[in-house]
Order: C-alpha cells, then sequence, then structure tokens
C-alpha cells in the first residue's frame, strides 16, 4: 500500500497529510488501535487531552519506536514492521478549554507530556477559540514559549473562525501552523480555506466523513459506484486532492486498512467540481461561536 504524501508547514516541518483521528476512541483500546494503524502505513496520530487517551497513544508510539533494530508484530495487516525513528511518526495534542491561560497551558502541556511518554510533541493545538472566556491570546503565547524552546516542532489552533484568526494574528510572534476545522462535502468551510492559503495556514479536516452523514449522499454513493471504491474512500480522496490535511478515524483493521487505501486512484476535474455542489453548511458539530 502507499504512503501518505508529506506535506511541508509554514516552518518547513513536514506532515502526512492522511492521519488517523483518535476522538472518541476509548482509553482501553487506543493502543491496539494505533498499532493496528502502525502497520497499515499511518504515521500520523491525532489526539487531545480531552479525550482521555494520549496514554494509549504513547505506549503504543513508545513500543513501535523503542528499539533500532528488530521487527514490530501488529495487529493490522499481518505482515512485519521494521521498528520506527521517533522521526517517522507525527503527534499532535491539544490543550482543553479548562486550561486556557498561559500557565495553565504549560502546565497541561507538561502533563500531556507525561501522558504520552514523549521527549517532544509535533504539533500542539488549541481545541477551541473559546471566545467568551478571552484567554486564546494568552494561551498561543505560551505555546510560542513550548515552540521557542523547542518543546514542539510546530503549533497551531483548532476550530478558529475567521474573526479568531484576524485577533491572534495581530497578537502572534509565531503564524500557526494549521487550523483543524470541522470540514467535509456538507460543509466546505471555503471562506475560511481561502484565509488560511492567504496567511500560509494549513487546513486540518476534523470530522471529515460527516460522521458518517454524508457517506449516504447520493452523489458520493455515485462517485463510489464509479470508481470501484467506497463512499469514505471517495471522500478522504477529495480532501486529499484539496489540498487539506485529513485526519479520520475508525474502529476496526477493516475499515482503518480501507480508510488508508486512498493513494492509487485520482478523482477528475469534472467529479472534484461536482462534489463542490454538495454544500448544505451542514455541522455535526458545534459552531465554534458557541463553545465556551
Amino acid at each position: 500500500m502507499k504512503p501518505s504524501p508529506r506535506i511541508s508547514l509554514n516552518n518547513g516541518v513536514l506532515i502526512d497529510q492522511l492521519g488517523f483521528g483518535l476522538y472518541k476512541v476509548p482509553p482501553g483500546e487506543a493502543a491496539t488501535l494505533v498499532n493496528i494503524a502502525l502497520g497499515e502505513g499511518y504515521r500520523h496520530f491525532d489526539t487531545a487531552a480531552m479525550y482521555g487517551n494520549e496514554s494509549g497513544v504513547g505506549r503504543a508510539i513508545g513500543g513501535a519506536v523503542r528499539h533500532t533494530n528488530g521487527v514490530l508484530e501488529t495487529g493490522g495487516s499481518g505482515e512485519a514492521m521494521h521498528w520506527l525513528d521517533r522521526e517517522d511518526v507525527f503527534i499532535t495534542t491539544k490543550v482543553w478549554n479548562d486550561d486556557q491561560g498561559y500557565d495553565a497551558t504549560l502546565k497541561a502541556f507538561d502533563a500531556s507530556m507525561v501522558n504520552l511518554g514523549l521527549e517532544y510533541i509535533d504539533l500542539y493545538l488549541i481545541h477551541w477559540p473559546c471566545p467568551a472566556r478571552g484567554l486564546f491570546l494568552e494561551t498561543y503565547k505560551a505555546m510560542e514559549t513550548l515552540y521557542r524552546e523547542g518543546k514542539v516542532r510546530a503549533i497551531g489552533v483548532c476550530n478558529f473562525q475567521p474573526g479568531h484568526l484576524e485577533a491572534l494574528m495581530e497578537y502572534a510572534e509565531v503564524v500557526p501552523a494549521v487550523n483543524q476545522i470541522e470540514l467535509h462535502p456538507w460543509l466546505q468551510q471555503s471562506r475560511l480555506r481561502t484565509l488560511h492559503e492567504q496567511l500560509r495556514i494549513r487546513t486540518e479536516a476534523w470530522s471529515p466523513l460527516g460522521r458518517g452523514q454524508v457517506l449516504e449522499d447520493p452523489g458520493i454513493k455515485d462517485l463510489a459506484a464509479k470508481y470501484h471504491r467506497t463512499p469514505a474512500q471517495i471522500v478522504i480522496r477529495w480532501h486529499i486532492q484539496l489540498g487539506n490535511i485529513v485526519i479520520p478515524k475508525a474502529s476496526s483493521a477493516p475499515r482503518i486498512r480501507e480508510n488508508f487505501n486512498v493513494f492509487n486512484f485520482e478523482l477528475d476535474a469534472e467529479d472534484m467540481d461536482g462534489l463542490s455542489t454538495l454544500e448544505r453548511h451542514h455541522r455535526t458539530g458545534s459552531h465554534p461561536d458557541n463553545v465556551n
């Protein structure tokens, strides 16, 4: 199976464009699923303090990179996988809303480091702007401190709307590398994606399959039949060709494998244009202005 392409963030750090999302993965299942995903070729893993599964992610990654020689047997494809170097994997985690503020963010980061058991984190994100609390600017300042100290390779945000980004850009010394937002064919976030391009911020899609809802769209089902693919593979391929970073969640080995098997076909320009017409402005999660 072909590996995920790596794309460059605005500071030159490379990130796998297709990763494995761990939202709502039970803590007791995280290590097993990460090991399966490693065996299928995933190298980018997205967790968060709020998910409660950082420790499971850390155990799996620690087991995969502990040695420089040898072979790790995984429960995915059944094939042996060589041990990985730490730089082969990309780990994202996030500071939760209750831990916003300068000192609280630094403390929360230390807790995540302990849970993950890592010497550094590849990408650290503000989970929600929480505009009514008014703390995301000093939270980001703490993240800039972590970045300058080399404890994180890149920093960014999640769920920031244009107004939040504009306020942050007046204050920030480091341009966010990523804004992770809900994004799928029924919620295409065109205005935000255009702003990201102008600011050199990468767009990362959470709920990239619309929590499964968009997979029932007749247009997507038609394309699945045309390309002899599953609806999920069509949507993930759409994200890839748009240039999005995409982190679908999966809870079984077959689905983990299916989601990763998207690099040996391409949607033609007409079908990409057709998918752009599926916009419904439909959110499966909360609007960022309402999360505090």
